[in-house]
Order: structure tokens, then C-alpha cells, then sequence
């Protein structure tokens, strides 16, 4: 990724105590059976094997900020894979991707493990800043509603991520609705800080996966489904205006974090020039409201 991208370690914004997690090494709770090691490189998959990593701070070891994946239950079986839900898609490569790029290219101190997180209270509590994917047919009980909105409402931000058309959209906001049933979503206009907050974006992008993106270069179509043909951003916000969850529907910003070497066009097009500075732009607006 080209470092004129990068400048973030200028604005001096990340020596904040919002950072400070509430210490503890990440922790990961398996995806099958406690199947998921603590560290997600050795996930099974070869490629990981000599995937980057790099020390901690000798004086601040606990003083980082972990990339957290909400675990959650999903209603389709065919969206189940590796003995998992839709919660796994892309994982682990975007998770460590991203930690890889914002400790390469920011001043954030990151941790190269992951963590996952079960809808638990005294697991949410560590992590900030939370990353869903595919919530298209998520299923919540009461209890895991009240405790999501109990973390929302006390600081914590959800990243809600990949998920496409208006079926899944009404899956996911008969969820949402559980969780805040006095609040609603708002789109939120390109003049939005968060499309502007280290990167400055022209456009809301449609990030595709990298087979539709491929299926579709020629035509230049960005969308994967015919009723997913706009990306939506909206935001939740508490009764102080602070937003609490950004919804990217009909876009998939970690299939950018995942793929990125898969090709370089789609590299060039998606990753580099949308996925990593909009995630970036989330999580630093994220920790510095």
C-alpha cells in the first residue's frame, strides 16, 4: 500500500486513553469445539505460516488495541461453514490484515492476534471497537439484545459489515430493532466526518468481493446482488449524538482486508483505495469520539 496513504501517525491521535482496552491478551473462543487457537495464524491454513508479526511494547504489553470479530448465532445453515456461522467469513485473513496494516502504516500500537467475542458482558467489556460481519441471518436472543445494547450505550462502537439486498437488510433490522427499538439508522451523507476523518473520500464506495468484483470488471459493476445495487452507511447514535454502530450494507469492506493480495487490480481499486482508508476512517472516528 502506498505510504502517501498513511499519514496518520501526523495527526498525533492515537496516544488517547480511549485505547487502553481493559488489559488481558485477547482472547479467542473456538469456532468449533474450542477450535480456534489463540492465535489465528494457526488457524489451519498454510498461508499463515510465515505471516508477519511484531513486538509489543516491553513497557505496555496489555496497552494495545486487539481487532475483536463478534461471534453471534445465524438462522441459515447453508451460510454455516468451518463448523462455524456466517461470522467466520474472511476470517482470519482480514482480521490479521487489518491489524497488520494499521500497525505498519498508523502509529496505533496493534496486536497481532485477534480476538473473537461471544455476546457476553465481561467479554465486550474489553474491546471498543467491535467488527460484525454477515448479520443477514442473525438471530438474537432478548438477553444477548439487552447486553449488545448495554455495550452500545456505554461507550462500546459496532462495525457492522458484508451483508446485501433487502432480505438480508430486513433480517438484520428485525435484530436491530431488538436491540433499540426507540432508535432508528440514519444514512449518513458523504459530508459525514467519518468519510473524511484521516482519508477524504469522494464517493460512499461499493466494495464487492473479489470473485464479483473479477465477474464484473468489464462492465463495471461493484454490486453482487440486483437489489444490492446502492451501498448504504448509516449510523445509530445515543441520546448525545455519539454514534454507536456504523451499518455498511450492500458494500464489503472486509473482503478488501481479506483479498488483498489476490490481485492487483482488485487491489489497486478496492483495497487500497477504499476498504483500508474507510476502515481506518471508522475505527479512528470510533476511538476519538
Amino acid at each position: 500500500m502506498k505510504r502517501r496513504l498513511f499519514a496518520v501517525a501526523a495527526l498525533g491521535l492515537l496516544g488517547l486513553a480511549v485505547l487502553a482496552q481493559e488489559s488481558g491478551q485477547p482472547t479467542n473462543f473456538g469456532i468449533q469445539d474450542g477450535s480456534v487457537p489463540e492465535d489465528p495464524r494457526e488457524f489451519g491454513r498454510g498461508q499463515f505460516a510465515d505471516f508477519p508479526t511484531w513486538p509489543l511494547s516491553r513497557e505496555l504489553p496489555d496497552d494495545t488495541f486487539v481487532f475483536a470479530r463478534l461471534r453471534f448465532n445465524s438462522d441459515m445453515s447453508w451460510g454455516r461453514r468451518r463448523g462455524g456461522g456466517r461470522w467466520t467469513t474472511d476470517y482470519p485473513d482480514a482480521d490479521l490484515n487489518f491489524s497488520y496494516r494499521l500497525q505498519q502504516l498508523t502509529s496505533l500500537q496493534v496486536s497481532p492476534k485477534g480476538a473473537i467475542v461471544d455476546i457476553v458482558p465481561d467479554q465486550l467489556r474489553h474491546y471498543p471497537f467491535i467488527y460484525m460481519i454477515e448479520p443477514g441471518s442473525i438471530s438474537l436472543s432478548e438477553d444477548e439484545a439487552r447486553t449488545l445494547r448495554e455495550y452500545l450505550l456505554n461507550g462500546g462502537f459496532l462495525m457492522v459489515d458484508d451483508f446485501w439486498g433487502e432480505d438480508e437488510w430486513q433480517v438484520f433490522y428485525a435484530a436491530f430493532k431488538q436491540i433499540f427499538p426507540e432508535r432508528e439508522p440514519v444514512e449518513l451523507p458523504l459530508e459525514h466526518e467519518i468519510f473524511h476523518m484521516v482519508f477524504p473520500l469522494k464517493v460512499k464506495p461499493q466494495i464487492p468481493s473479489v470473485g464479483h468484483a473479477m465477474a464484473g470488471r468489464d462492465q463495471g459493476i461493484t454490486f453482487e446482488r440486483w437489489d444490492a445495487q446502492t451501498p448504504h452507511y448509516r449510523g445509530v447514535f445515543d441520546d448525545q449524538k455519539r454514534m454507536m454502530m456504523i451499518i455498511c450494507h450492500n458494500t464489503d469492506l472486509g473482503d478488501g482486508w481479506e483479498e488483498e493480495g489476490t490481485d492487483p487490480w482488485y487491489f489497486r481499486e478496492f483495497s487500497e483505495k477504499y476498504a483500508y482508508p474507510l476502515g481506518i476512517n471508522i475505527l479512528f472516528y470510533a476511538l476519538t469520539h
